[in-house]
């Protein structure tokens, strides 16, 4: 999951556009497949995989190639298939729709054995950013939760030129190991046991033995109305298998704490993001009314997005992983954030 320990909302289309996108659905992304009869859980495929920087990253596309491009970016412990039911939205509305494993994730492989398995924040934006250069992309909207909203947020705060608009839960989640050092009040501390976990040896081995049975427990107290069914979690959980999840996992936890190095070559932009930088590429935020995960209020983050923004509250017992629990209000927000 994913909060900044920095703590450091104003209108944007209709429903029409998502009316018409429904019917156009069948026609334009044949390639959603779903087995009904059997009760398996959809899923984003075929996939595709482009060598990018010092990673071949799996990634699922969809919608028109001349489409207006949208980047959507999963979180921890997620996979592409939190977006499996915005993407036939968004593709369907017109939009070149790319969903990429983020590194430590499903398809998505290391290049070499001598390249460090990095999590920290600045790195997973620059592997998105070599998927676009990879692509031909110049411009995006990119739409992320959890480690894929504070990977939005970089690339907007560090490129706002690659970057058209963003959507972001949880609003502004750049942090910085600086910031990681500020103790906060116990019940805060609660929420990220999982962190310390991770600080040590043991916490390791154990996330390596029991991934797919942690990865359930964040689901449920992320998201404790939410009752996704045993499918639609295995769905996801088989991209934790990945060869390098429990290292990425790992350093990206034990980095915020500044128990563990980042890579020399990205410290500037590591001195940058320390600084807070505002965003000024039109923005919607979102939140949902029951996220049980680690999040900042609003109104410590409103004043970080300096250009056209709103945030929007998503009702009805939604939980962390927005993006799968309320679909239609994630692909509404990309939508009208990135024709607004």
């Amino acid at each position: 999951m994913t909060a900044s320990r920095q703590l450091p909302r104003r209108s944007f289309l209709g429903k029409a556009a998502l009316g018409i996108a429904a019917a156009q659905l069948t026609s334009i992304v044949p390639a959603f497949a779903q087995s009904a009869a059997t009760g398996n859980a959809k899923r984003l495929e075929p996939l595709k995989n482009i060598e990018a920087g010092s990673l071949s990253i799996g990634y699922f596309e969809a919608g028109p190639a001349d489409g207006a491009p949208v980047i959507l970016l999963h979180g921890w412990p997620y996979d592409i298939h939190m977006f499996v039911d915005v993407a036939p939205r968004l593709a369907a509305a017109g939009f070149r729709v790319i969903v990429p494993y983020l590194r430590g994730y499903g398809s998505t492989r290391f290049l070499s054995a001598e390249t460090p398995r990095n999590g920290q924040q600045s790195v997973v934006a620059a592997d998105i950013l070599a998927l676009m250069d990879a692509l031909k992309i110049q411009v995006a909207t990119v739409a992320g939760c959890d480690w894929g909203a504070r990977t939005a947020c970089i690339m907007a705060a560090l490129w706002p030129e690659r970057v058209k608009a963003l959507v972001s839960v949880s609003g502004y989640l750049i942090g910085s190991q600086e910031a990681g050092k500020t103790p906060l009040p116990p019940q805060a501390e609660l929420q990220w046991w999982y962190q310390y976990y991770f600080a040590t040896e043991r916490g390791r081995a154990g996330y390596e033995k029991n991934r797919h049975d942690f990865a359930k427990l964040i689901w449920q107290l992320a998201s404790p109305k939410w009752n996704f069914d045993a499918a639609t979690f295995e769905r996801s959980a088989v991209a934790f298998d990945n060869p390098d999840h429990v290292a990425i996992t790992v350093h990206n936890y034990r980095w915020r704490l500044g128990l563990a190095d980042g890579e020399a070559k990205y410290e500037a932009l590591e001195r940058r993001l320390a600084k807070a930088p505002a965003i000024g590429v039109p923005t919607i935020t979102l939140e949902g009314d029951a996220n049980g995960a680690p999040h900042p209020e609003p109104a410590a983050y409103a004043k970080k997005f300096t250009g056209r923004y709103e945030h929007r509250l998503v009702s009805g017992g939604i939980g962390h992983n927005l993006p799968q629990e309320a679909p239609e209000a994630f692909a509404k927000a990309v939508i009208d954030v990135a024709r607004g």
